[in-house]
């Protein structure tokens, strides 16, 4: 199984249409099975997509509108694979963006949820956070993957642990026993002791990072980028966490310019289990 999570900066980047088809050329090219997105917008006021458009969508959250620029739908296009989706908008982007999230997915999505994990329910104000995640079939075995895009340890509003702490009440509401996997930007570095990341392991998820027999130095930022203007390291803050200690082949930093084209402010993540 390979999983890719990627947070786009949808439509903020420059040579956005090339950088779109440089990263369906990358997914068709890796096959994965499951696709994570975070910063995934579309224009407030583009028209929504007509029905005949949406047969492979599953809706998480009920009465969703997908616009014709939505970042997730305009990728989906390119892709030779005729993945099963769903997304969710969070919160306004960049102050004319519905900015959500979006899974990807080669099976089909049994069951989907939205679910807030910040005290703040505005949808004008960027610290409103959710979680989105499917349960879908993997070799015979229905398992979940949910999908984050969280605010920072030291937020003055909205910090961190808290989220954490409602995503524990929200994964253990629809994941119970089964096999599961969180990904995205935890905007948390792993460096960082005694924080974010140092919560997310403590509370029974192990970083496929370190499961993983092959891997990289796991930077997925390199540079000052939003939310981290004073950044002058690097610093892995992409993750994709299992519920299960188990065997993970490999967790690389891909669509870095290493190998595969950069599309954007955050570098990907590839795990292959």
């Amino acid at each position: 199984m390979r999983i890719l999570t990627l947070n786009t900066h949808a439509w903020i980047e420059e040579n956005q249409l090339e950088k779109i088809e440089q990263l369906a050329h990358f997914i068709n090219e890796h096959d994965f099975d499951v696709i994570a997105l975070q910063e995934v917008n579309q224009s407030m006021q583009e028209e929504a997509l007509p029905a005949s458009e949406m047969n492979y969508f599953h809706e998480a959250e009920e009465n969703t509108l997908i616009k014709a620029d939505n970042y997730a739908y305009v990728l989906r296009k390119q892709l030779h694979t005729e993945y099963y989706w769903t997304y969710i908008p969070v919160h306004v982007g960049f102050a004319k963006y519905d900015e959500g999230l979006a899974i990807l997915s080669k099976t089909p999505i049994k069951e989907a949820f939205g679910a807030y994990v910040s005290d703040m329910r505005d949808y004008a104000n960027f610290r409103t956070r959710k979680l989105l995640g499917i349960k879908t079939e993997v070799s015979g075995k229905d398992t979940w993957f949910v999908n984050g895009h969280y605010n920072w340890w030291h937020d003055e509003e909205e910090p961190f642990e808290p989220q954490w702490k409602y995503s524990l009440a929200v994964m253990d509401k629809y994941v119970h026993s089964l096999p599961a996997f969180i990904m995205g930007d935890f905007n948390n570095a792993a460096h960082i002791e005694g924080e974010g990341y140092s919560l997310v392991t403590g509370s029974g998820w192990h970083d496929c990072y370190d499961l993983a027999t092959q891997k990289d130095d796991g930077f997925t930022v390199v540079k000052a980028i939003a939310g981290w203007e004073d950044n002058k390291q690097k610093l892995r803050i992409d993750y994709v966490f299992s519920n299960q200690n188990i065997p993970v082949q490999s967790s690389k930093v891909v669509l870095n310019g290493k190998g595969s084209p950069v599309v954007s402010d955050h570098f990907g993540i590839a795990v292959e289990i």
